[in-house]
């Protein structure tokens, strides 16, 4: 299984595969990928073989509104949580809009990982 993690802030990522990593099954082996920002999780998604995308929203070059547009519209079948601090409601229809499966507050607890990962994994 490969799980792209897009945010700018590594911080944030190192929590992100942490999680990841605590929830996985010991039967389910990941290979974890992580990028800095829209642009470069657009490129690695057509790139490599992706089966889920962690996506924080505030991210440089290409935010990630914008990735998710584009991954979408690359593979409308494409699996795309966004975790993010904006909780706005117009933010959270509009990633649903643009065909986001879950919008998780940051930071990503266990808890809601394991959820994210039964349901959808």
């Amino acid at each position: 299984m490969n799980i792209l993690v897009a945010d700018d802030s590594k911080m944030a990522r190192k929590i992100a595969i942490k999680t990841i990593k605590e929830t996985l099954s010991e039967n389910l082996q990941a290979n974890i990928i992580e990028v800095n920002n829209g642009e470069e999780a657009l490129a690695t998604y057509q790139k490599e073989n992706i089966d889920v995308v962690f996506l924080d929203l505030t991210m440089p070059i290409m935010d990630g509104f914008e990735a998710l547009q584009r991954i979408k519209e690359y593979d409308k079948d494409a699996k795309i949580i966004v975790v993010s601090a904006d909780i706005q409601k117009t933010s959270m229809d509009k990633v649903r809009e643009f065909g986001a499966i879950d919008f998780v507050k940051k930071p990503i607890n266990s808890e809601k990982m394991n959820q994210i990962i039964q349901k959808f994994l």
